[in-house]
């Protein structure tokens, strides 16, 4: 379709009036939160708006982030092998440039959205030329963009993603997302826990029986401005600590949200004697509620079960407020598992500048993907 077109945008105040009413259910689209993205961004991503146009009339929006990972402090740091060591040499040397069509930060289809139905021809052509705008966009910076990305798409919207523009690029599958649908039926944490067998069940109480001593308070602005130090050391260690980063939070990235998010944005934290000892946050988008990112104090992790007592509240929260279902990402699966979060695969597509290296893209990602080995639990009658 020659009449549909698209506009890239720098700066949210840019953006058209109706900009909210076109990403209307998708949050990670709408104004609000690209305000967070462009004022607490990771210091090494720069993120763009795409406008979509039919004519001169806005039908849909996009995101797309570009990641300079020379400014990064470190690939993660919880995995030392040689394995791991290669991928931090070739990401640092031969793909330090990289640009996302899509949104690096969370899970899911977050990527785009229409107010009408477009066809993935034309979806796939215009991802394309966005991609080619961009990169044509850095190279007259004086920037060679390495590696594009175009991020998180389920099964049906791959396979015919394929049959256009993308049929030529590697597509890759990561880790799944974990996904909980929460039953219709479920009313109450007691509705929940009744549908569990009975080691699922046990779980959950061992789990609340080694909570005890930890006092949970939502945290509103004013808490958030004033814990927001420790906010960031508790979500910097689990990061860290993660086996693969691109990206770290800005450090005023939580209170930027809670600003601009208001309630739909929330906060959990955790104190053990008055001291915040760990934190879960969540955005309400529609219908489904969607996991952020979380910190704790390693030691009281272990002795408390912190990790999997944030997931039982998160689920609690999920349950009581109506939710359909609970987005809890691409980490941690067989914990995530243990509480009934199911795994959906993901694709994304991928292909570097480079036409030589590109030609080997399959085997050096597939080498590259860290290991990841975990047995699916069934903890449902």
């Amino acid at each position: 379709m020659k009449n549909i077109t698209f506009t890239i945008f720098q700066n949210v105040n840019d953006l058209p009036e109706n900009w909210d009413q076109v990403s209307h259910y998708n949050h990670f689209l709408q104004t609000p939160y690209l305000q967070v993205l462009q004022e607490s961004a990771p210091v090494n991503m720069e993120c763009f708006f795409i406008g979509i146009f039919e004519k001169e009339t806005l039908i849909g929006t996009a995101l797309a982030q570009y990641l300079d990972l020379n400014k990064l402090e470190s690939f993660g740091e919880r995995d030392h092998c040689l394995k791991t060591s290669i991928r931090n040499f070739v990401f640092k040397n031969f793909a330090s440039h990289v640009l996302f069509l899509g949104n690096n930060m969370i899970t899911g289809q977050n990527g785009y959205t229409f107010n009408k139905t477009i066809g993935f021809q034309e979806i796939s052509r215009l991802m394309v030329e966005c991609a080619e705008a961009l990169i044509t966009y850095f190279k007259e910076k004086g920037i060679k963009i390495h590696l594009v990305s175009f991020k998180d798409f389920y099964n049906d919207c791959s396979s015919e993603l394929k049959k256009h523009d993308f049929r030529s690029i590697y597509e890759f599958s990561a880790q799944p997302n974990m996904v909980l649908t929460i039953h219709p039926n479920w009313k109450s944490m007691n509705d929940y826990t009744s549908a569990l067998i009975k080691k699922y069940r046990d779980q959950y109480k061992r789990a609340r029986k080694k909570f005890e001593g930890i006092a949970i308070k939502e945290l509103f602005l004013e808490d958030v401005l004033a814990e927001e130090d420790r906010l960031y050391e508790l979500y910097h260690y689990v990061a860290l600590n993660a086996p693969f980063n691109t990206f770290f939070l800005a450090e005023n990235h939580f209170s930027t949200f809670k600003k601009k998010c208001g309630n739909r944005f929330r906060i959990c934290g955790y104190y053990k004697d008055g001291v915040l000892i760990g934190f879960h946050s969540l955005l309400l988008n529609d219908e489904t509620l969607e996991t952020y990112f979380l910190g704790y104090d390693e030691k009281i992790q272990k002795e408390k079960l912190l990790y999997l007592n944030m997931l039982y509240n998160m689920t609690e929260f999920g349950i009581e407020n109506g939710f359909k279902k609970i987005i809890f990402g691409r980490t941690a699966l067989e914990i995530k598992s243990s509480i009934g979060a199911q795994a959906v695969k993901m694709s994304g597509f991928i292909f570097h500048t480079n036409s030589l290296i590109n030609r080997f893209i399959e085997p050096l990602f597939t080498r590259l993907e860290p290991d990841v080995s975990w047995q699916e639990r069934h903890p449902f009658k």
